[in-house]
C-alpha cells in the first residue's frame, strides 16, 4: 500500500496570527504521527502574509522536537535563496539532533516574488540557473569525506541526509533522474505536466548510492469532511487564497464561504480550477475513490497530502478521514497502487 505523508505551510488564518499557526502545525504533526503518516514536510515561502513557515529549518526543528517517530523535513527548501553550505549546516544540525528522521526536499523556484528573492540572496540573481551545481555541492557536504578543500559543513559531513528534488515541470524530474534521487511532483498547485514529468523521471533514472530505483511521489490537495458539501465549503478557503494571489493581493487564509459564484469571473474560475485540477474534495467515500484513481493513474510510490483549511479542528479531522481511507484500503485487501 502506498504510504501517505503530509505537506504543511503553517497557514496564518484570518483572525489568527503566526504564533497560533506554528502551534497548529505542531499539533497537526502530532496527529499525523498518531495516525500513521510517514513524514511531515514544511514548505518555504517568503513575503506571504498567510504563511508562517518562512524560516523552514527552524520550524522543522520545532516539529521534530515535539514529535517522536514521524520523519520531518522540507517540502521544500528553495535552494536558490540559500548557499548550499548554509543548508548543509542547518540540516546537518537537524539530523544530529533528530537522527534518522530528517528529510531535505529541494526546490528550484524562489518561493517568492523577484524583489523578495533578491533581498534573500542579493549576490545571486542567477541562482536558479546554478541549481544543478548547488544540489551536487550540497550532496558533497553530506558525503563521508565532505567536498574536499578547506570548507566543511559541521555538522553535516558523513550524515547522508536524504535529498529529494521537487518540481512542477520536467526540469527537476530530469535532474532527479540523472542524480538518482527521489522526486516529488507539485500537483497541489501546478498539475499540468504531472504525467510528462513522472514519465521522464522513470525513463531516465540512473541508480545511485542514494537510490537503486526510481521513487516518485506527488503532492495533492485533499479536503475531507463528513459530506461532499462540507468538504467543498472547506476548499473555498484555498480557492480564495489562489484568487487573491492571482489578483496580486495576498493575505491571510480566508474563511470558507458557501459559494464562490459572486467572488470570481469565469476566467478566474477557470484558472483556479486548472491549478487545482488534481484536488480531491469530498466525504470519505469520495476521497477514497479519488485517491485510488489518482494513485492508479500516476503509479506514485507515495502520496503527500496537503490541505489549507481555515478551522484547525476541521483540518485535523480532514487528515483523520484520509488516514481512515488509507486504512480501509489495507483492511479490505485492496491496493491503491
Amino acid at each position: 500500500m502506498v504510504p501517505f505523508s503530509v505537506l504543511d505551510l503553517s497557514p496564518i488564518v484570518e483572525g489568527g496570527d503566526a504564533t497560533q499557526a506554528l502551534r497548529n502545525t505542531l499539533d497537526l504533526a502530532r496527529h499525523a504521527e498518531r495516525l500513521g503518516y510517514r513524514r511531515f514536510w514544511i514548505a518555504e515561502h517568503h513575503n506571504m502574509p498567510g504563511i508562517a513557515s518562512a524560516a523552514t529549518s527552524v520550524v522543522i526543528g520545532y516539529v521534530a522536537g515535539g514529535t517522536s517517530t514521524i520523519r520531518v523535513g522540507s517540502g521544500g527548501i528553495m535552494l536558490p535563496n540559500h548557499s548550499p553550505l548554509a543548508i548543509a549546516e542547518q540540516f546537518g544540525t537537524l539530523e544530529s539532533l533528530y537522527p534518522g528522521r530528517i528529510d531535505l526536499g529541494l526546490g528550484r523556484a524562489p518561493g517568492s516574488d523577484r524583489r523578495t528573492a533578491e533581498a534573500l540572496r542579493r549576490t545571486r540573481h542567477d541562482a536558479a540557473d546554478t541549481f544543478p551545481d548547488d544540489v551536487m555541492e550540497l550532496q558533497r557536504y553530506f558525503d563521508d569525506k565532505g567536498p574536499g578543500g578547506s570548507v566543511t559543513a559541521v555538522p553535516g559531513v558523513g550524515l547522508h541526509v536524504p535529498l529529494w528534488l521537487l518540481g512542477s515541470s520536467s526540469f527537476s524530474a530530469q535532474l532527479a533522474a540523472a542524480l538518482g534521487l527521489p522526486f516529488v511532483f507539485a500537483a497541489h498547485f501546478a498539475p499540468d505536466l504531472l504525467a510528462q514529468a513522472l514519465e521522464l523521471y522513470r525513463e531516465r533514472f540512473k541508480p545511485s548510492a542514494a537510490l537503486s530505483q526510481p521513487y516518485a511521489a506527488a503532492a495533492v490537495p485533499v479536503f475531507a469532511a463528513d459530506t461532499d458539501a462540507a468538504a467543498a465549503r472547506l476548499f473555498t478557503s484555498l480557492q480564495r487564497t489562489f484568487l487573491n494571489l492571482h489578483r496580486g493581493v495576498p493575505g491571510l487564509l480566508p474563511r470558507p464561504v458557501d459559494s464562490m459564484d459572486a467572488l470570481w469571473s469565469p476566467s478566474e474560475r477557470a484558472g483556479v480550477d486548472r491549478a487545482f485540477g488534481e484536488a480531491i474534495v469530498g466525504s470519505a467515500e469520495t476521497v477514497r475513490d479519488g485517491i485510488e484513481a489518482f494513485v492508479k493513474k500516476t503509479g506514485v510510490d507515495e502520496l503527500i497530502v496537503t490541505a489549507m483549511i481555515h478551522d484547525h479542528r476541521a483540518r485535523v479531522r480532514s487528515f483523520e478521514i484520509v488516514a481512515e481511507v488509507r486504512e480501509s484500503f489495507v483492511t479490505s485487501g485492496a491496493s491503491a497502487a
